[in-house]
């Protein structure tokens, strides 16, 4: 992560926080689309801020480690009193009593270690890339549990359409067949079947207000959404909601190879134990450092002249360098063993990269297929639901032209009702089905774009 894309990842996180704030404190109905629902969800998810943490300790951790490379400079002053006997700047002990001050500057630095601090760069950076694929996996898996409660509510909401529409023509046909008994030219027994039909209806409208409400209540606590009684959905046009055709399964997996954070998360694993391994053996190799140092000392003894702070500095002034070499040369096995632990964790962590390779591999034939099915079932039953609607049409007909009964028409009505239920049900599965494989590839848009 660069320092731009760092700070462009900070503007962003600032901004939504404003926007959430103002939700949160602006007093008013908040009506939000598919993409404010999820920016509002990555601000308020406590777990996603646990990940983020995560992820900043691990970039704090590769920080570190490329500042292992810096010379480390320590400065030190001592003061001592000494009394009696002491022992003299010219290093001769006296019976007098005397205080010393002295200064010290020194610095160090590594420099061969058997390339042990470039692998561990190497590793602390693996590893904070494998923790910024794991927070962009939680990211999409948050993405994907708000997209799936946003379309609930999609289709809570048409169903509700429906079931209102519905309940308007019963309306109306009750009050044309009540004018009709009122002049004598329809039996009044005809009417109880209507009568039972708008009951029902009423039911069903209160039924979709309810199952709607709880929808929206179930997208407001996941998004973490405190005032959610007036909380609301923007609902897209129809082609907005438009996907396209299923894409091919094998491109699906090509695509999620390459970008599926889970994959990624363990690549970046395995370089870090790759690494990991290399830096358990540098420790095989000596260690050269260099270092340097300053100091002096300043003496006061009681009852003598001294010389100046000045000119004892400058007469005390030591200086020095040197080199030194540490070769190892038995270490109770501690590095052998080492090696062994990580090229143990580095074999896991391939296998658990094939394991997710495999497990990718068959979530995705799933998702595919199941992809698949949602789209004939989607045509089936929007075929269906037409063949109802012209049943019901047919029924209404012959219901006007005193040719048919009003038992005829509701049974109708009925199974229009249920056709449709399905056919929308059917659609947003279909819907749901191809945003999971837009997951996968890497191709994600929303409803809202």
């Amino acid at each position: 992560l660069t320092i731009g894309e760092y700070f462009c990842s900070m503007k962003k996180r600032f901004l939504l926080f404003i926007f959430v704030l103002s939700l949160t404190l602006g007093g008013h109905a908040a009506t939000l689309t598919l993409e404010q629902c999820i920016d509002t969800a990555l601000v308020n998810s406590l777990s996603l801020r646990t990940q983020r943490n995560s992820y900043e300790q691990a970039r704090l951790q590769y920080t570190q480690s490329k500042s292992s490379l810096a010379p480390s400079i320590q400065g030190s002053v001592g003061q001592n009193w000494s009394f009696g006997r002491s022992t003299g700047a010219d290093n001769v002990i006296v019976s007098r009593n005397a205080s010393s001050t002295s200064f010290d500057l020194s610095a160090g630095i590594t420099l061969f270690d058997g390339l042990g601090m470039k692998f561990r760069i190497d590793e602390a950076k693996a590893s904070m890339q494998s923790s910024a694929a794991a927070l962009e996996e939680y990211e999409m898996q948050l993405r994907l549990t708000v997209a799936s409660m946003y379309l609930q509510v999609l289709l809570n909401k048409q169903l509700l359409q429906v079931a209102e529409e519905q309940l308007e023509k019963t309306s109306l046909t009750l009050q044309r067949d009540s004018a009709l008994i009122a002049a004598h030219r329809m039996a009044e027994g005809e009417i109880y079947a209507i009568r039972a039909q708008a009951a029902q209806e009423q039911l069903n409208v209160l039924q979709a207000k309810n199952t709607l409400q709880l929808s929206l209540l179930d997208l407001a606590q996941a998004i973490d959404i405190v005032d959610f009684e007036s909380f609301d959905i923007v609902v897209p046009s129809d082609e907005q909601l438009i996907t396209g055709l299923l894409p091919d399964k094998e491109s699906v997996y090509q695509n999620a190879i390459q970008n599926w954070p889970s994959i990624r998360k363990l690549q970046y694993s395995i370089f870090a134990n790759e690494a990991a391994v290399k830096g358990a053996k540098a420790a095989y190799s000596p260690t050269i450092s260099a270092y340097a140092s300053v100091g002096s000392n300043y003496y006061k003894m009681k009852g003598v002249e001294n010389e100046s702070f000045a000119t004892q500095m400058s007469d005390n002034l030591t200086e020095g360098v040197g080199l030194t070499m540490q070769i190892p040369i038995f270490d109770r096995l501690q590095t052998p063993l080492a090696v062994r632990q990580r090229k143990m964790a580095l074999e896991n962590a391939q296998l658990q990269l094939e394991q997710e390779k495999k497990a990718l591999r068959k979530d995705i034939d799933q998702a595919y297929y199941n992809a698949a099915n949602a789209y004939v079932e989607q045509q089936s039953a929007e075929h269906s639901a037409q063949s109802f609607e012209e049943a019901l049409r047919y029924a209404e007909q012959k219901l006007e032209a005193g040719r048919g009964t009003s038992y005829e028409y509701t049974s109708a009505k009925t199974d229009y009702l249920r056709a449709v239920s399905s056919a929308l049900q059917a659609k947003y599965n279909y819907l749901f089905r191809l945003r999971i494989l837009d997951y996968y590839q890497g191709t994600w848009q929303t409803a809202s774009e």
